[in-house]
C-alpha cells in the first residue's frame, strides 16, 4: 500500500507536504525528466531558480519501472495531475515546430507545467557551436584554435535548412512514412571530413540536399505554396536557417557530425602538445614525466560534451529561461 501511495503523489500532495514543513522552509518542486542523461542538464538548469522560497527534485517519471522517454514522462504526469508542484522538462523534438497537429506536440506546446528545449533536444544544447572550442580545450588542454566551428555549423546549417523544412512538411501532414528523420539523417550526413578541406564536406551535403529536393519537387508539385508559408513560420518559430543545427534530430548531430569533427580537431591539438613536449623536454626522464602527466590529464570527448552547459547564450535557452522565469514568478 505504501508504495501505490508514493506512486501516485501528485502536485497536490507535495503542496500540502509543503504547508506541514515550518513557514521558513523552502517548498520542494519535483521536476521529471526522460533519462538519466536529462538530470544533470535539467538540474543545472533549475537550479538558477532554487533560492529562499524553493528548491528542485530532478527525477525519473518512475521509480519502479525502467520505461523512459517523454511519453513515460507525460503520462506519468497527467495520472499523477501535475501542477505548480510538479513540472515536466522534455525534448521539444518536433513537436515544438508541430505546432499541435499532433497529441503530444499539443501537450509539449500548450501545458504550462511541460517544459521543453525547444532545440531538438539537449544533445543540440550541448553542441552549441560556440562553445565547442571550449570542449577541445578541456579535451586536450590545447588552447590552439584549429577549427571554425562557428563558420562550419552555421555553412552546414545553411546547406540542410532547404530539406529540413520539407522534412517538416511531411510531418505536419502526417506523411512522414514518405520522408521519416531517419531518411532526412541519411541525406544530412557530412562523409569524408578532413580538416584540411571541410569545404568538401559541404559541397557534398549540399549535392544530396539538392537532389532530394529535386526528387520531392517532382512528387509534390504543388506543394510550393505551403512550403514557402511553412519555411517563413519556421522562421517565425526561431529556426534560424544559419542554426538549423540546433533542430535536428540530437543523437544524430551529437555522434554523427559533431563527436568526430571533435575527434579530428582534439587528435590534431593533443599531437601538437605532445610534440611540443618531445620538443622541448631536456632529457628522457622528464620527457616521460611530462608525457604521463599530459596523458592522465587528457579527458574524454563525450563526457566533456555531455558536461557541457556553455550554451547559455543561445536563442533556444534564452526561450526556456524566460518560460522558467514567467512561470515561477506567479508562484511561491
Amino acid at each position: 500500500m505504501a508504495q501505490r501511495l508514493t506512486d501516485n503523489v501528485g502536485s497536490n500532495y507535495i503542496q500540502a507536504a509543503n504547508r506541514l514543513r515550518p513557514k521558513a522552509a523552502r517548498q520542494r518542486i519535483v521536476a521529471y525528466v526522460e533519462s538519466y542523461d536529462d538530470i544533470f542538464f535539467w538540474r543545472t538548469i533549475l537550479s538558477q531558480f532554487e533560492d529562499e522560497q524553493r528548491f528542485f527534485e530532478v527525477m525519473l517519471p518512475s521509480k519502479k519501472s525502467l520505461v523512459r522517454g517523454k511519453k513515460s514522462v507525460l503520462m506519468n504526469m497527467v495520472r499523477k495531475r501535475m501542477g505548480e508542484n510538479m513540472i515536466a522538462c522534455v525534448d521539444a523534438d518536433y513537436d515544438f515546430l508541430l505546432q499541435g497537429s499532433t497529441e503530444m506536440s499539443r501537450e509539449v506546446c500548450n501545458s504550462k507545467y511541460v517544459f521543453h528545449t525547444y532545440a531538438y533536444a539537449i544533445e543540440n544544447m550541448q553542441c552549441y557551436a560556440p562553445s565547442l572550442h571550449n570542449v577541445c580545450v578541456a579535451v586536450t588542454l590545447n588552447d590552439h584554435v584549429r577549427f571554425d566551428f562557428t563558420d562550419f555549423m552555421r555553412q552546414y546549417s545553411e546547406a540542410i535548412f532547404p530539406l529540413f523544412v520539407w522534412n517538416i512538411w511531411h510531418y505536419r501532414r502526417n506523411i512522414y512514412g514518405e520522408f521519416t528523420i531517419t531518411d532526412f539523417n541519411r541525406v544530412i550526413e557530412l562523409g569524408g571530413f578532413t580538416l584540411e578541406n571541410p569545404e568538401n564536406s559541404i559541397r557534398n551535403v549540399r549535392r544530396k540536399v539538392g537532389t532530394k529536393i529535386r526528387q520531392l519537387q517532382q512528387r509534390h508539385p504543388d506543394a510550393k505554396e505551403s512550403y514557402l508559408a511553412l519555411k517563413e513560420e519556421l522562421k517565425q518559430l526561431g529556426v534560424a536557417p544559419q542554426q538549423t543545427y540546433l533542430f535536428i534530430q540530437g543523437h544524430h548531430l551529437f555522434d554523427n557530425i559533431i563527436v568526430p569533427v571533435l575527434k579530428k580537431v582534439c587528435d590534431r591539438l593533443i599531437h601538437e602538445r605532445e610534440r611540443e613536449i618531445y620538443r622541448n623536454a631536456v632529457h628522457h626522464t622528464q620527457m616521460r614525466n611530462e608525457w604521463s602527466g599530459y596523458t592522465h590529464s587528457k579527458a574524454d570527448i563525450t563526457l566533456m560534451l555531455r558536461r557541457n552547459t556553455a550554451f547559455f547564450a543561445s536563442d533556444c535557452y534564452q526561450h526556456l529561461f524566460n518560460d522558467l522565469k514567467n512561470f515561477f514568478a506567479t508562484t511561491v
